[in-house]
């Protein structure tokens, strides 16, 4: 099944009377379960094709579907629903709230969703914890984390809603090597446990070496569809 797909997909920005095409006519199709990385140089397009996959940006001309569903004509409201219940983002910032401690900042996207009961809600939250190895700092905000655990507990968020597609835009981008060669085998293990769909942006070698696909972008254009990685 192809949960995402873009058909002859372009984008182009007005920056005062310049215009910038960010996508040129990109078509590309993405299969449920997936471990795929789009890489490229910046400026090149990969997180404006990111942004078409978590339907944040609209694209100025062609289509995308998101599990069939063509997202160009959504309103605002409709995107919002889709995108809490479809796709879940991990970011290189982590983007946590200080505030709220662990567990707290995984539980906050079911409470958008406001459809589990308590009780479900915390049967998902220390499943997540669980299968990112935070069982031990449920109570920590994340001032109180390292990197690594930071972006543990992006990810525990991320899964916490059972997305069909995880997007991750340069994930080990504020993270040492050898605590980004962690995250990608956890990233991996869920991947190929449940099946989840990743869809990564990265300049990072080591996530296009771990890649079993990669789509390679350069000015708006997929110069490379399909380059299977070894490992």
């Amino acid at each position: 099944m192809n949960v995402i797909e873009l058909e002859n997909v372009t984008k182009f920005y007005m920056l005062g009377e310049t215009r910038v095409d960010a996508l040129r006519g990109v078509s590309l199709s993405i299969n449920e379960g997936e471990f795929l990385a789009i890489a490229g140089p910046s400026g090149s397009g990969k997180s404006t094709m990111l942004n078409m996959f978590g339907c944040i940006d609209q694209p100025s001309g062609g289509t995308v579907k998101i599990a069939g569903t063509p997202t160009d004509h959504m309103n605002d409201k409709e995107l919002t629903r889709y995108r809490r219940t479809k796709i879940s983002f991990i970011f290189q910032s982590f983007n946590l709230i200080p505030v709220l401690n662990v567990y707290e900042n995984i539980e906050f996207p079911l409470l958008l969703q406001k459809h589990l009961t308590k009780k479900e809600r915390d049967e998902r939250v220390m499943k997540a914890i669980e299968e990112v190895g935070l069982s031990d700092r449920i109570k920590n905000k994340s001032t109180e984390l390292s990197g690594g655990q930071r972006q543990r507990v992006a990810i525990a968020r991320a899964l916490v809603t059972k997305p069909l597609i995880v997007l991750a835009d340069e994930p080990t981008a504020n993270l040492d090597s050898a605590t980004g060669t962690k995250i990608i085998e956890l990233m991996k293990t869920i991947n190929a446990t449940d099946g989840t769909t990743f869809v990564f942006s990265t300049h990072d070698a080591h996530i296009m070496n771990e890649a079993r696909r990669i789509v390679h972008i350069q000015d708006g254009l997929i110069t490379d569809d399909g380059k299977t990685a070894e490992g």
